[in-house]
């Protein structure tokens, strides 16, 4: 009886070997009861690691969980500068045009949970004496303070011994796994310091500025084909060669910044956000500010038609289209491939698809682009 039993035990287990190997399905709910765990969207039953999965694995119509970097996310970008740290000169001190911009990068799901945030900013600083003549060097680079990494000097001055730019990348990081809202519940002094004891023990300077900042990137975010897991990047490039000193007329001290939000799976890039802003401010000739340094400063893609370059382009698109397009044309390129694109003697873009929706040059595009990777 008992070989007879074991007989047909076997051949019961061979048919249903049988079966799964020629596609029949077998229902989640005729699996054993042996404690496993449902999957976080409750479509399916997910077996222990160390127990048989044969079950499961032969559904024929179940859809697989994404693995881990195979979710779609989107992607934001966040410029933000004022003026309002600029002075008039004085007689013992020379006056300054200061323009503070900050950088936010995230990626975000659908849910609003950011999957990654990279955090960056610019201190750009042009001085001019009592006779509105600009007194530095306005055609020397100016880095971001990620770049400027321990140069920028913070942390001698810091309690916790950090500097800004690792402090940035603290608050970035504690970012990751939450929502704006989250964010926004964040206890904070009236100083805007943070009040978390794990968040104060790396993060010690003003936060203001990065809570908006993570806010205004993930509202902007958009899907363009970057997914959970890939790379961000953030890189800018800026200038202060446009400024100039008082003469006939007011002096100008004016900056450029252009900013690149890319992420990459492997070395292809799978999203691109770029946008500019360009923060300026009048003195005349006694070194005293003319134009209002508390106007709120917007990048050109806030600015949208604002920007006025709709009018006067020869296809009529607005700088935020031509710079939404070029970012387009990258996905799904190297670097290299899209630094080593045709361009026209004057600086344009020389493939006639690029060219029907880009007129602008193109040269600081692919400066910012090499730069991301």
């Amino acid at each position: 009886m008992k070989k007879l039993l074991s007989l047909l035990l076997i051949a019961a287990i061979v048919a249903g070997l049988l079966a799964a190997c020629a596609g029949v399905p077998v229902s989640v709910a005729d699996l054993p009861d042996d404690g496993a765990a449902s999957s976080p969207n409750g479509d399916a039953a997910v077996p222990p690691a160390d127990g048989p999965n044969d079950a499961a694995d032969e559904t024929p119509d179940a859809e697989p969980s994404a693995p881990a970097g195979e979710g779609a996310v989107k992607t934001g970008l966040s410029v933000s500068a004022s003026l309002a740290s600029s002075k008039s000169a004085a007689a013992d001190a020379d006056g300054l045009v200061q323009a503070d911009i900050t950088l936010v990068a995230v990626t975000v799901d659908d849910n609003g949970v950011i999957d990654r945030c990279v955090i960056d900013a610019v201190q750009a600083q042009i001085p001019f004496d009592a006779a509105g003549q600009l007194t530095g060097d306005v055609t020397a680079p100016i880095e971001t303070k990620n770049e400027r990494g321990d140069g920028y000097g913070m942390a001698t001055a810091s309690s916790i011994g950090r500097e800004w730019y690792q402090q940035a990348a603290a608050f970035a990081d504690y970012c990751v796994g939450k929502t704006v809202d989250e964010l926004r519940g964040v206890a904070v002094s009236e100083a805007g310091e943070a009040l978390d004891a794990d968040l104060a023990a790396s993060v010690t300077i003003y936060m203001g500025d990065f809570l908006s900042g993570v806010e205004a990137a993930v509202a902007n975010a958009q899907p363009l084909g970057a997914a959970a897991g890939d790379q961000l990047r953030l890189v800018a490039e800026t200038s202060a060669a446009e400024s100039a000193s008082a003469g006939d007329g007011d002096g100008s001290g004016s900056v450029t910044s252009n900013i690149a939000a890319v992420t990459f799976r492997d070395d292809v890039i799978t999203s691109c956000v770029i946008d500019a802003v360009q923060p300026a401010l009048t003195f005349d000739a006694a070194g005293q500010l003319t134009g209002d340094a508390a106007a709120p400063v917007s990048s050109k893609n806030v600015l949208k038609e604002a920007y006025g370059m709709g009018g006067i382009s020869s296809i009529g698109k607005e700088w935020y289209e031509q710079a939404a397009a070029f970012a387009d044309y990258c996905v799904g390129k190297t670097v290299g491939e899209v630094t080593g694109m045709a361009v026209t003697e004057d600086g344009h873009a020389g493939e006639a698809d690029l060219a029907a929706s880009v007129t602008i040059a193109v040269g600081g595009f692919l400066s910012l682009l090499a730069k991301a990777g």
